[in-house]
């Protein structure tokens, strides 16, 4: 599961240019033979034998760098990229860190083209659609390819030491074998969720983000050690103690992103088992449960109509006059105008 977060990452997802100008310490060239896709292990470790400097987590290289956008999305203890190619001029990549790394390409095809992770064979595939790739922390990844069709994928870039244990998934023993271009539907959904979440998200969509990269790094685990995806029941959900301590914080911080992990430690709980937990108790994920007190304290006060609807909007913790109408009107029906004059 998902514990504290990364040296300087923030609980929530923040949204990070990848396109912007490097330093020359983190936009060294990359090192690859004339002849594309022959490169050896050790030529490929060397960009990354000095430890990275700082607390970012490092990323994939990708060279030429200007032919790919790049859109970050930052968790505690997982990252997640969306990269995309318009272009068909040659591509190479290549990671290793002590984070590991999933690869889900969306759709791409390559007239030519070279894929390595360490411990396994080389694969010259050239349709990469709805495939995955997996490559644990400290193991080389290389690519290079001449892209013949729009090329998207997702990079999620993992903590190994931010995953803990819980009582389905015993961590002690666990050990992340490499994969090439498998297919796994369950993996491939939630990984496709997030990708969306990623693409479209606003402040106000954080929570629900999160609960979707704590749902795939749980799926990740399960699908490496192999064990089928029956979940057993939550008996009772929250306890009426935690209900009370999760609502009370809520109710306390509701113009606030209060990220997931901070409500599953205050009841003790891993942020995977809290989310079950807590739509057990309510009916509701948590993010809902959030969005729907925000729009109860919105309606009070707009019934006072003693605030604009875009200071009410704020009040409550929407960025944006659009973000509040949208959810205003998914919960009430109405618009905030529209509801303030239905008060008569």
């Amino acid at each position: 599961m998902l514990t504290s977060s990364l040296a300087t990452d923030v609980a929530s997802s923040v949204l990070v240019d990848c396109n912007a100008p490097r330093s020359p310490q983190t936009s060294r060239p990359l090192r690859y033979r004339a002849c594309p896709g022959k490169w050896t292990v050790a030529e490929a470790r060397r960009p990354y034998d000095r430890p990275a400097a700082g607390p970012v987590a490092p990323m994939v290289e990708i060279s030429p760098p200007d032919l790919v956008k790049r859109r970050t999305a930052r968790w505690d203890g997982l990252v997640a990229e969306v990269v995309q190619s318009p272009s068909n001029d040659s591509l190479h990549y290549r990671f290793r860190a002590p984070m590991h790394l999933l690869v889900v390409y969306e759709q791409g095809a390559r007239r030519d083209g070279e894929t390595f992770v360490e411990g396994l064979p080389r694969s010259t595939l050239r349709d990469l659609s709805r495939k995955l790739l997996f490559v644990p922390a400290g193991h080389e990844y290389h690519e290079w390819q001449e892209p013949r069709t729009l090329m998207r994928a997702m990079y999620f870039y993992v903590d190994p030491a931010k995953l803990q244990s819980d009582s389905e998934v015993d961590m002690a023993d666990l050990s992340f074998a490499p994969r090439l271009f498998f297919q796994d539907a369950t993996l491939w959904d939630s990984a496709l969720k997030l990708m969306r979440s990623v693409e479209s998200s606003t402040s106000e969509d954080r929570l629900y983000s999160e609960a979707l990269a704590v749902v795939l790094m749980h799926e990740l685990i399960l699908f490496n050690r192999g064990r089928p995806r029956i979940e057993p029941q939550v008996r009772g959900g929250l306890a009426g103690w935690q209900q009370r301590i999760v609502t009370a914080y809520i109710e306390d911080h509701l113009a606030e992103q209060v990220p997931l992990a901070t409500l599953a430690g205050l009841v003790r709980l891993s942020p995977y088992y809290f989310c079950r937990a807590f739509k057990q108790s309510f009916g509701i994920p948590p993010h809902r449960y959030h969005t729907g007190r925000r729009i109860e304290r919105a309606k009070a006060m707009l019934a006072t109509r003693e605030s604009s609807v875009t200071e009410i909007g704020l009040t409550v913790g929407f960025s944006e006059a659009s973000s509040f109408t949208t959810a205003f009107r998914k919960t009430t029906g109405l618009t905030p105008s529209g509801y303030h004059r239905s008060l008569g």
